[in-house]
């Protein structure tokens, strides 16, 4: 995520390329798209999103490696025996071990030396390459490997998946619980916002903004996990920018809050309180709304409705209240 980058980084980065049918198709269109961009570019980075666990030191390796060569990539020591076996199964002969590394990301080189290596590829019609460093082999460029890190693990099996989220729980062992709460009364008007859904009703909901009063309680209940204000305090109602602004620009930027704090969110609850409308019929497509806007899964959002038994404002049908949890990981701070 880009959230936790500072307004500057943010600001430098180039416009996103569009990736081809293969990696290598891929890794081409960006160097292409990054050589108009930044023209002086000297050293290039290039690594797998399927790699989610890299560490500042490995990028920085790469960077010094790739002041030593114009081509490096990082490797770890192979521990199982190696064979290279026929089609049938049978071992053809073992290989020695020592001298054998996997090869991972980031790959560094020198930003002309790849550029041009990727071209002569593609002119060549030379597919099969499996990573940017056999780019450059092929080229004829001399690959140094430096010291790769076993924890920069690749993501594609299931299982895989399974061990990268258990990671990344054990990283965020920090379980924070907010909660929010919101009211609004009834207006005139032909339908409310609940959850970033549209619902026909005989009246609106009066507020500042879109007056959902759902996504303001889950937008609270964030702020309130990270210890981070409320809604009022970031997007001030005295604003007048704000006046008749979508909610979603308020949960947006909460979810990226806890980003821009290494935080994952675990799970949301809600609970809307009314008389009418029934909120049961649009549920699914509210669940929907907010799991996109968090960016989580489905299933880590409940979104629960009650009334009042007639009871207070919102039994007379006076407004609508909800209130919402919010759980988030963070890793340990420093102050823990």
């Amino acid at each position: 995520s880009i959230a936790a980058l500072s307004p500057q980084a943010r600001d430098s980065l180039c416009e996103p390329t569009s990736g081809g049918a293969t990696r290598q198709d891929s890794v081409r269109a960006g160097l292409s798209a990054l050589s108009k961009t930044l023209s002086s570019t000297k050293i290039v980075l290039i690594h797998d999103a399927a790699r989610p666990f890299v560490s500042s030191e490995l990028i920085q390796r790469a960077i010094q490696s790739a002041d030593l060569g114009s081509a490096a990539a990082p490797g770890v020591a192979v521990f199982d025996t190696i064979m290279q076996v026929d089609a049938g199964g049978r071992v053809i002969k073992t290989l020695d071990r020592a001298a054998l590394r996997a090869v991972q990301t980031p790959q560094a080189f020198h930003f002309q030396i790849i550029l041009a290596a990727h071209l002569r590829a593609a002119a060549a019609d030379v597919t099969d390459l499996t990573d940017d460093a056999a780019v450059a082999e092929w080229a004829g460029h001399k690959v140094h490997i430096f010291a790769g890190d076993l924890a920069n693990m690749k993501v594609t099996t299931m299982a895989d998946f399974d061990r990268a989220e258990a990671r990344m729980l054990d990283e965020r062992p920090d379980i924070r619980l907010g909660q929010g709460f919101d009211v609004h009364a009834f207006c005139a008007g032909d339908h409310i916002w609940l959850g970033g859904v549209r619902v026909p009703h005989t009246q609106a909901l009066d507020g500042h903004s879109d007056a959902d009063v759902l996504m303001h309680a889950v937008t609270d209940a964030l702020y309130g996990a990270i210890a981070d204000g409320d809604i009022g305090a970031h997007f001030p109602p005295s604003d007048t920018q704000w006046k008749g602004a979508a909610s979603d620009i308020f949960l947006r930027h909460a979810a990226e809050r806890v980003r821009a704090r290494g935080g994952l969110i675990a799970h949301i609850d809600a609970t809307v309180i009314c008389e009418t409308p029934k909120v049961g019929p649009h549920r699914d497509a509210i669940r929907a709304k907010l799991a996109e806007i968090l960016g989580i899964a489905l299933d880590r959002v409940a979104v629960k409705a009650t009334t009042s038994e007639r009871l207070g404002f919102t039994g007379r049908g006076e407004g609508i209240a909800a209130m919402a949890s919010a759980t988030v990981r963070l890793p340990v701070s420093a102050g823990w």
